[in-house]
């Protein structure tokens, strides 16, 4: 370390310096202003405090984070299981057949809506399990954006309600939009 004496700069030697502690809050402290910033036990008022607010908000966010998770991880696996179980029946019955790239044959009209795939699926269509599973795909994040709806207008936060209701609005539109 340096240290400067009448204008002249001198080196410190390790004796020569000092170490000193300054506390960040005061020791004592003014016990009324503590009684204030502390709700007491006895009041009869049923207003929420900041602190409990604040608490209570970081729960239902959790909650919400680990509910949303579990939703998309579930729908993931769901979807993933039919799609893999409709794939393996579909191999069993045409896996032998040679594949005719030379011309592209589109979907068939049973399967172009939601009715049209779950009627194929009654009828033992394994295409059909197939596609019910590519639905569920689909369907998983639009269920998370039903599920934040109905989270937000429980919590009143109308903020988040009319954006997610915007956001819902888009995806219904572009879903039903593509029939007609």
């Amino acid at each position: 370390m340096f240290k400067l004496n009448s204008n002249q700069w001198s080196t410190l030697t390790q004796s020569e310096s000092q170490v000193f502690t300054l506390p960040l809050q005061p020791q004592n402290a003014n016990p009324d202003i503590d009684a204030l910033a502390k709700p007491s036990l006895e009041t009869t008022d049923t207003k929420v405090y900041p602190e409990n607010q604040k608490t209570q908000i970081l729960q239902n966010s959790q909650l919400l984070d680990i509910l949303l998770s579990h939703l998309l991880k579930y729908g993931v696996l769901l979807a993933s299981s039919v799609v893999l179980f409709g794939g393996i029946l579909y191999l069993l019955q045409h896996g032998a057949e040679p594949a005719q790239y030379h011309f592209f044959h589109g979907e068939s009209s049973e399967f172009r809506s939601p009715g049209g795939v779950v009627v194929a699926v009654l009828s033992g269509s394994r295409r059909g399990i197939i596609q019910l599973g590519l639905l569920l795909l689909i369907a998983t994040p639009i269920l998370r954006v039903v599920l934040s709806l109905l989270v937000f207008v429980k919590q009143h936060n109308w903020i988040y309600v009319t954006i997610t209701t915007l956001v819902l609005t888009a995806l219904i539109y572009s879903l039903v939009g593509a029939y007609y």
